[in-house]
């Protein structure tokens, strides 16, 4: 059996559970969010929270989507009280970025600015040269750091493009290390 999925969800207080139309509905003090359920897996309010079951508990299928729907519904309780961030840092002589509205410029070596719009239930902080991107939907603030971090990936020779904070670049020696021999 899962383990992840069979623990039941205690909801803190302020956190409320809504279950109807296929789907379950967080709401909390910075926001809602909802989630549709698979049609194995169905989802029941216990004394303080909730419980999850799946159709057949001997089907490795279900199994595993016993366990993803706790880790979604967790992940759900944990943005609507505290929220994700990431943080991205942008490293090269002349890079960097500008918050307009709801648009990131980035001057990231190209011949022109890249404006990349920013999905909606998403903030993004700027100080110095780190990108701070919030939201209470987990996937989404993941997602979008990987779509801005996708405009100029960091190269291995000087380390220079858009990074994760808690990335470790894993640098190369350039031509003249190759010729000193």
């Amino acid at each position: 059996m899962s383990r992840i999925g069979k623990q039941p969800i205690t909801l803190p207080t302020g956190v409320t559970a809504t279950i109807a139309d296929g789907g379950v509905e967080i709401k909390g003090p910075k926001g809602t969010l909802r989630e549709k359920l698979h049609s194995h897996v169905q989802v029941a309010h216990i004394d303080d929270g909730l419980r999850i079951t799946v159709a057949n508990v001997h089907d490795g299928r279900d199994k595993a989507l016993w366990g993803l729907f706790g880790s979604l519904l967790r992940n759900m309780i944990v943005g609507v009280i505290t929220g994700y961030q990431k943080q991205l840092e942008i490293n090269g002589v002349g890079y960097k970025v500008a918050l307009q509205g709801k648009n990131l410029v980035l001057h990231v070596g190209y011949s022109h600015p890249v404006t990349f719009p920013l999905p909606e239930g998403i903030t993004a902080g700027i100080e110095k040269n780190v990108i701070t991107i919030n939201g209470i939907d987990k996937q989404l603030v993941g997602e979008t750091a990987a779509r801005i971090r996708k405009i100029r990936k960091p190269e291995p020779y000087k380390g220079k493009g858009i990074k994760y904070m808690d990335e470790v670049l894993r640098r190369k020696a350039g031509k003249a290390a190759k010729t000193a021999k």
